[in-house]
């Protein structure tokens, strides 16, 4: 993972505003301490500021081809870069062990088809100069794990502006717009194109097909199994819900197979990227004696990590608001609640030496797993959630993911979000995915790793390694991260807003934010940070907040602790 910038089609003197670029790029060296480049092609800038997790010796960007016509900035990983290297039609060489130089020689012969080719977390600008006039093509990954903007000056459209981040952007142009996930961008049109097509995607179709428990837990094995390629230590962000306790399970057990497999003469899986640390490493963070901590010392003891737990006191986390805010680059309640641990927690890990870990995103929203959709009126409604959530994820969960770990240099995975194990979920019909009084969200993801379930399909071979889970952790119900750190958290924030805004403050709300009115204070409070870094209209809009289907009849309140069902339904 790492942070890239680039400006093409410059309306001004391209070597005078090399500094500048250069000093816009440094913005985002949080993101990859460990090299700086920058290219200039004509009036083009292509910069990079790199995290070194795969083909560390000789990663460095930007990246070119033999001749330097095409000039390649990424951030993200490519996870079977092994396999569309074997694709090529064309001999090539390689100038680097980096997963992500095969989209360079790829585009080279098929073009922006490349783009739903790979399988992984991306985003990245590509230069192409063997015509008269270059051309940019830029791309982001399916989802959004990674994230990525575009900019724009009114007085000069044609030149656009690509970062990582708004950070990068907003004092420069007036005109920014998030990069949709699943598209890339072709400057030779100026346009938008979808390449990421699943017959999922449009929420209007619904699903129809039985859960199948095996597909289901193979599916996502494999998603954990891909992204353990890293040449740098890693570990696993351990809450002691559902969601990360099973990606820590899965790993852990194949990290174990991945260890043995590079042990023996016959290699039964593809061990090539992926490099076996003794033992695996798991993080937790919370108040003293938080839910999530107790819980994630049990699942740690249980899968046998070298586990780190991280304790943070209110006064550390709301020191600490004004930096998430800046780094997350939003207002959203729900986001900033459970982004202040997570970045806390994240520069502990950075500490430690790990520099890659997997994380458990992805989950509620594909199984219907926050506690409001226990409101859905009915399957076809809750279906409909489901889809509408993962389209949205890369305004949310992702978007805290991401920008919280890279704050500090830490790269997160998310193998619930990988593109075939969604085509297996998310097809799964929505009587199947449904929670009731007597159904705990998400069971049937529960179910398939629950050796207790005959409908599971194990075989005996699997059932003599035991189960993944305690069961009372893998049947544990959902807790909100912001929740889970401590139940004390949410209201010290609020507290602390009651009284860093005054009701005077709060009955002018409207007049002081016209646009997108805070209706709390703590809304109120976060807006005001907010703005204090970007103050730009188009800043502004970049912002999507979430909240729970109030039309369900269920709080505003975006804390799971705040629904009526919590610890109440069975």
């Amino acid at each position: 993972m790492c942070g890239i910038f680039g400006v093409y089609n410059y309306y001004g003197d391209v070597g005078e505003f090399r500094q500048r670029a250069l000093d816009l790029s440094k913005k985002l060296r949080h993101r990859g301490p460990d090299w700086s480049g920058c290219i200039v092609a004509d009036n083009n800038i292509v910069c990079h500021e790199r995290l070194a997790i795969v083909g560390v010796d000789t990663g460095a960007q930007p990246l070119t081809n033999a001749d330097e016509s095409i000039v390649l900035t990424v951030n993200g990983e490519i996870y079977n870069h092994k396999k569309l290297e074997a694709e090529l039609k064309q001999p090539t060489s390689f100038k680097t062990h980096s997963d992500c130089e095969v989209i360079l020689h790829m585009y080279s012969e098929i073009g922006t088809d490349v783009c739903a080719k790979l399988d992984g977390m991306f985003s990245w600008a590509l230069l192409d100069r063997r015509s008269a006039k270059s051309r940019l093509v830029a791309a982001r990954d399916p989802i959004g794990i990674t994230t990525l903007y575009i900019g724009r000056v009114s007085a000069h459209p044609e030149t656009v502006f690509i970062a990582s981040e708004l950070k990068s952007l907003n004092e420069e142009c007036d005109q920014i717009d998030e990069f949709p996930p699943g598209h890339y961008f072709d400057s030779e049109d100026g346009q938008f194109h979808r390449y990421f097509k699943p017959d999922w995607w449009t929420p209007e179709r619904i699903a129809t097909a039985p859960v199948d428990y095996r597909q289901l837990r193979e599916s996502l094995t494999a998603a954990v199994r891909k992204r353990l390629m890293a040449e740098v230590p890693y570990g696993v962000l351990l809450s002691g819900g559902l969601d990360s306790s099973l990606i820590s399970s899965i790993a852990v057990r194949e990290a174990a197979r991945i260890s043995a497999s590079a042990q023996s003469d016959t290699e039964d899986i593809d061990t090539r990227g992926a490099r076996y640390f003794p033992r695996m490493h798991s993080f937790s963070i919370g108040l003293p004696g938080a839910p999530d901590l107790i819980a994630a010392r049990k699942v740690a003891k249980f899968l046998r990590t070298a586990h780190h737990e991280l304790t943070y006191t209110v006064q550390e986390g709301l020191d600490a608001v004004a930096d998430v805010i800046y780094h997350l680059e939003t207002y959203d309640v729900t986001t900033i609640r459970a982004s202040t641990p997570m970045y806390l927690m994240s520069r502990k890990i950075k500490s430690t030496g790990v520099k890659m870990v997997l994380s458990g995103e992805g989950a509620d929203e594909v199984f219907g797993g926050y506690l409001y959709f226990h409101y859905a009126p009915n399957a076809d409604d809750f279906h409909k959630e489901t889809v509408n959530r993962v389209h949205n994820l890369h305004t949310s969960d992702c978007l805290r993911a991401n920008k919280s770990t890279m704050a500090w240099g830490l790269e997160a995975r998310v193998p619930f979000l990988d593109k075939e194990f969604l085509q297996v979920a998310m097809n799964v019909r929505p009587e199947d995915k449904q929670c009731s009084k007597d159904l705990m969200e998400k069971a049937i993801i529960r179910r398939a790793f629950d050796v207790e379930f005959e409908g599971a399909g194990f075989t005996p071979e699997e059932l003599a390694k035991g189960p993944y889970l305690p069961r009372d952790v893998l049947w544990r119900q959902k807790e909100q991260f912001s929740d889970g750190v401590g139940y004390s958290w949410i209201d010290s924030l609020k507290e602390w807003a009651e009284r860093r805004v005054s009701d005077e403050a709060m009955a002018a709300v409207h007049e002081r934010f016209p646009y997108d009115t805070p209706s709390t204070k703590e809304a109120y409070l976060y807006r005001e940070l907010f703005e204090q870094h970007f103050p730009q209209q188009a800043c502004l809009k970049s912002v999507v907040r979430w909240v729970p289907r109030t039309d369900w009849g269920c709080s505003a309140d975006p804390s799971g602790r705040a629904q009526k069902i919590h610890d109440k339904a069975y």
